[in-house]
């Protein structure tokens, strides 16, 4: 079990990183979104591509966060990205203590 617990809560530290990388990603994309910076540049390229994608699902799936020519998509995947950063150091606070058991 010990073995187990270990392996888990490294699975979920690694998971934590990457979506505060994430996280920070979004954020600048957002903040790019104000200046319109050349879109050409190689960073500017690479955020956009690791954004819009993901932009584009919620755009289509939630119609209404295009409000007033705002796009508020970025909002909405900021807040996933806590809920989920949350939810995770839940399950790895259950892990650590132990109250975690997985079913099956």
């Amino acid at each position: 079990m010990h073995v187990f617990s270990s392996f888990f809560g490294a699975l979920i530290g690694i998971i934590n990183i990457l979506l505060s990388a994430y996280f920070w990603i979004v954020l600048i994309s957002a903040l790019l979104s104000w200046i319109r910076p050349d879109p050409y540049h190689p960073i500017v390229r690479f955020i956009r591509a690791m954004t819009e994608p993901v932009f584009y699902r919620i755009r289509r799936a939630i119609p209404f966060v295009m409000v007033g020519g705002f796009d508020l998509s970025p909002v909405v995947v900021l807040l996933a990205i806590q809920f989920v950063k949350m939810f995770l150091g839940y399950m790895m606070f259950g892990v650590v203590t132990g109250g975690f058991v997985p079913q099956g």
